[in-house]
């Protein structure tokens, strides 16, 4: 084992390939000029593995394939020397669908990297294929603490996970609100038990009543009669913006006017429109590892081309969609066709994006991220700075 938990084999692995790199070509990593092998005829394709469709808050993986569709139009107008195309999982979410999709992907031998998956649950069941496959991933969103503890040497995270966005809730909750008596609801989920249980931690002899909601109802009566009756001043919800709309709905609906905050998985504006529209959604907080995009580094022509492209404004991890998406087109753009090599230099790569510098640890992680609070406000998500 490495220092750091890694095990032996994958260092074994990265220098089998960088040995090939270099013997086919004399080059490669984030500073080479070429990578183990000529452009295959007809090019390469990234994939994108999330949910475009279903009941699994959807949004927010159409938000990182909109981005990644950009990021690959506008490499393609610079009739590049390795053509790139994009191939689609739509894994609806589901951690049940998302083995077989990820064996469709690992089959498909002109898929040479992956943007996603996009949540934990799917990460989880379809990153160990990813791995055994050597098919190299980069999630935009997928915040789960355990996912870079596994030892998969395909995985790279490009934004911060749970363990810095959980502790930054709760500190916002006692610290800046200044609450007394919270409760904290999760939807059983991955994502929502995991980042649920580190601000659990957090809150220490504020946390008064714990709660949990089943993903598959519409009806949290339940939970919404425990709630009132342990007279909260605050809520946190961690989980995704389909429940979280509707559990904000019913609360407002029962006369339960506590503070309501949630995490990065509700941060979406259809989150305003499940809850019953701006006044019900008005002063709801919501915590997140995505830089706003009036933070964004030279982000311009992104937002203009995105809100031309698809008639709205990027939404939550377009903007880190699209610097992954990026970042891998860069790699490909110097020689790097094969998910060997591209995993290779991955490892190696220091890429300035829109959102961040993306520098990946020996673990996948970043080095260090920043969470954001952000809220409602007439309708409409604003950002309210940084937390910590």
């Amino acid at each position: 084992m490495h220092e750091d938990g890694r095990p032996r084999w994958r260092a074994m692995v990265l220098s089998v390939a960088f040995a090939l790199l270099v013997a086919a070509c004399g080059g490669g990593g984030a500073g080479g000029q070429a990578g183990s092998e000529a452009c295959p005829e007809g090019g390469v394709a990234l994939a994108f593995f999330g949910p475009l469709t279903g009941s699994n808050s959807p949004q927010l993986g159409i938000n990182i394939r909109n981005s990644a569709q950009l990021a690959i139009n506008q490499y393609m107008e610079g009739d590049p020397a390795c053509p790139v195309e994009l191939v689609q999982f739509d894994s609806q979410g589901d951690p049940a669908q998302a083995p077989a999709l990820a064996q469709q992907a690992v089959q498909n031998g002109r898929i040479v990297a992956i943007v996603g998956p996009t949540y934990s649950g799917e990460s989880n069941v379809a990153n160990p294929i990813f791995d055994e496959a050597g098919l190299p991933i980069v999630t935009a969103s997928a915040t789960a603490v355990g996912l870079s503890t596994n030892g998969w040497g395909i995985f790279h995270r490009a934004v911060g996970n749970d363990n810095a966005q959980g502790p930054a809730a709760a500190t916002y909750v006692s610290e800046t609100l200044g609450a007394q008596r919270v409760a904290v609801i999760d939807d059983r989920s991955e994502y929502g038990l995991g980042i649920a249980t580190i601000v659990r931690e957090g809150l220490g002899d504020l946390l008064v009543h714990n709660d949990a909601i089943d993903a598959s109802q519409q009806d949290y009566s339940s939970t919404v009669n425990g709630v009132r009756a342990a007279n909260v001043d605050t809520i946190f919800f961690a989980g995704y913006y389909q429940q979280g709309g509707l559990l904000l709905k019913q609360l407002r609906d029962a006369g339960v006017t506590a503070t309501f905050v949630s995490d990065d998985g509700s941060r979406d504006e259809q989150l305003i429109t499940i809850a019953g529209g701006p006044t019900i959604a008005e002063g709801v907080l919501l915590t997140c590892p995505c830089i706003p995009n009036t933070e964004l580094q030279g982000g311009e022509e992104f937002l203009a081309a995105y809100t031309d492209a698809y008639g709205v404004a990027p939404g939550i991890y377009s903007s880190e969609g699209f610097d992954v998406t990026n970042l891998l087109l860069q790699a490909v753009s110097q020689g790097n066709v094969d998910r060997a090599s591209i995993n290779q230099w991955l490892d190696e790569a220091s890429y300035q994006g829109i959102t961040k510098t993306l520098r990946f640890q020996e673990d996948g992680e970043l080095p260090s991220s920043t969470i954001y609070m952000y809220e409602v406000r007439d309708g409409q998500i604003v950002p309210v700075g940084p937390i910590g």
